[in-house]
């Protein structure tokens, strides 16, 4: 009994380092997205053009992959290498990663988003004198998290899942712990990683849950 407390003591440590990751991503990628948004919806052709592009590569190009030449690219293309040394510098590495790819994909929620608002609210906003940034705040805003929960609530919850991948370059997270003891002939602590991840998106579904009930008033 002893031995299986340490054990589970250990993964639930190892599940910190998923925690801080998706933490980090959501924190930098949920502004970053609403950017890259606005980059795409540009009226400049050529800076369009570009914000698109990137997105479509970004997006269809296997995430982990990317954690890979993110991490080992700057080195083999004779670069120096921007990663602090160690464990830190593969965090490091892995959240830029995370980052970089979910900023697009939050980014096609927002414009989609940004663009099912009508018009005309716009335009009864110019009427009354409102400012662009006063009308996306104070007319477009609310209507727009309305719309974009739902997809946005499976993005989060499928990059709970995909903080595991920060395995690839060696981020020891919990899947990368239990399969450490795996190879010793313990396979329990394997499937018990899925219990943590249930947990988890199991409060992010209630949470989202609950948004949507308190955000039904916007009759979208």
């Amino acid at each position: 009994m002893f031995f299986v407390s340490v054990i589970l003591e250990r993964l639930s440590g190892a599940f910190l380092l998923n925690c801080e990751l998706f933490a980090l991503t959501l924190l930098f990628a949920l502004p970053l997205g609403l950017v890259v948004a606005f980059g795409s919806m540009s009226r400049c052709k050529p800076l369009s053009a570009v914000v698109k592009t990137f997105v479509w590569i970004i997006r269809g190009t296997p995430l982990m992959l990317q954690i890979i030449v993110i991490y080992l690219g700057p080195g083999l293309l004779g670069m120096t290498n921007p990663w602090p040394t160690g464990s830190g510098g593969r965090m490091v590495a892995a959240v830029v990663a995370f980052v970089i790819n979910y900023a697009c994909y939050f980014s096609e929620i927002y414009r989609g988003g940004i663009e099912a608002v009508p018009k005309g609210q716009t335009e009864a906003g110019q009427v009354l004198g409102m400012t662009k940034p006063q009308i996306f705040f104070k007319v477009t805003l609310l209507q727009v998290i309305k719309r974009i929960l739902p997809p946005m609530g499976n993005e989060i919850i499928t990059l709970v899942k995909d903080t595991s991948l920060a395995n690839t370059i060696a981020n020891k997270e919990i899947i990368m712990m239990a399969k450490e003891y795996s190879a010793k002939g313990l396979i329990w602590p394997l499937f018990s990683t899925a219990i943590f991840f249930l947990v988890f998106v199991g409060v992010l579904t209630i949470l989202f849950n609950w948004l949507e009930k308190k955000l039904d008033y916007f009759r979208c």
